[in-house]
């Protein structure tokens, strides 16, 4: 096994959270990043590497970038890193962020041209594991005429029994040694797989690469990088105070503006999402829970009445009393009493617009 030395990669990091921003790059700085380009949105992203490649510079050896940002979000960020003529490196690893960890992003992340997804609430370790595997394991890129961006195949499948096959394999591809000899697909079927040198690796094994040897987690960096997220955990509690004081006053504002109610809820939704994310990676797993539950409960599409604004305040509440009693891990007894009024409080604002409907119906009926 090789420790590498990452003092010589440059990576950009994009996340729009200040604190999670700050906490982020000083896990990074732990483990010997000192090339660090910080920037706050994908717009900001985009503008910095248009800067790079008109000064003739490589650009990032690596990006890391929040999926939810505004103006231009992490998938937007990505494609246009993967398509557009002004960026320095079409083939820069990419590390998609977020607490949306779910089927349907994981997928977008992917087919948008994502390496690897880092998944929130996230551990010094999994930070780490996620940059072994771009280091170690980079995949070759495809380019159709559709899609350009890492082979989202994981694993090469035997041929099926019957000989019938639905994918190419690589001799049925125009295979491509230089990044520098990038040329689109002419037709549907014309599929390049790049394979350019992995100069990643060799600048963190300082030139020396020994094809057998894979990097190792430094015990010693995870646990002083385990260490610095304790200490931002003492920060995240004002943090945390801070969105849900956002997140109640959204809650009053849904209830004297009920036009307003798709653009608040939509805004509910995305708090609730950062506090998915960053409960558990700042030792408060119980407000990546219930933080996901309302991330799930203010979908788009979701009821806006006052029944569901109730619904946010109880998770509010919720969380609050995390926050209030200092409740770390899963709470024990404690933690699943708050869950269980947390789902008596739902059930009871369910049960409540059921009988207002049914009343609704009645009258209309009359």
């Amino acid at each position: 096994m090789a420790q590498y030395n990452f003092e010589r990669v440059s990576l950009m990091l994009c996340e729009d959270n200040h604190f999670v921003s700050r906490t982020l790059e000083e896990v990074l700085r732990q483990f010997g990043f000192d090339r660090i380009t910080m920037v706050k949105n994908g717009q900001e992203a985009i503008e910095n590497l248009k800067l790079m490649k008109q000064a003739k510079n490589p650009g990032p050896d690596l990006i890391i970038a929040d999926l939810v940002m505004a103006p231009i979000n992490g998938l937007l960020l990505c494609r246009w890193c993967r398509s557009a003529k002004e960026t320095p490196n079409r083939m820069v690893p990419f590390i998609m962020l977020s607490g949306a960890a779910d089927h349907d992003y994981v997928g977008s992340a992917r087919d948008l041209g994502a390496t690897e997804f880092l998944a929130k609430p996230f551990s010094g370790a999994s930070v780490y594991r996620k940059i072994l595997e771009v280091i170690d394991f980079p995949r070759q890129f495809v380019m159709t005429q559709a899609y350009f961006g890492p082979d989202r195949r994981r694993k090469k499948d035997p041929p099926p029994e019957s000989g019938e096959r639905r994918e190419k394999t690589e001799d049925d591809c125009t295979v491509v040694y230089s990044a520098e000899k990038m040329t689109k697909a002419k037709t549907d079927t014309d599929v390049y797989l790049f394979k350019p040198q992995n100069y990643l690796r060799e600048k963190c094994a300082g030139g020396r690469i020994n094809p057998m040897e894979r990097g190792e987690m430094p015990t010693d960096l995870i646990e002083q990088a385990e260490s610095k997220l304790e200490r931002a955990a003492l920060d995240f509690t004002k943090w945390a105070q801070d969105y849900l004081g956002r997140l109640s006053d959204l809650c009053t504002q849904a209830l004297l503006e009920p036009g307003r109610r798709t653009a608040q809820f939509n805004e509910i939704n995305q708090v609730a999402l950062e506090l998915r994310g960053q409960g558990g990676t700042f030792g408060y797993p119980l407000i990546s829970t219930f933080g996901k539950m309302l991330f799930d409960s203010t979908r788009e599409g979701c009821r806006e009445d006052e029944a569901q604004v109730e619904i946010v305040k109880a998770h509010v509440d919720a969380m609050r009393a995390v926050l209030r009693e200092k409740i770390a891990g899963d709470g024990g007894d404690i933690g699943k009493a708050l869950i269980a009024t947390l789902n008596e409080g739902v059930q009871k604002q369910e049960e409540k617009r059921k009988a207002l409907i049914a009343e609704m119906e009645a009258r209309d009926a009359g």
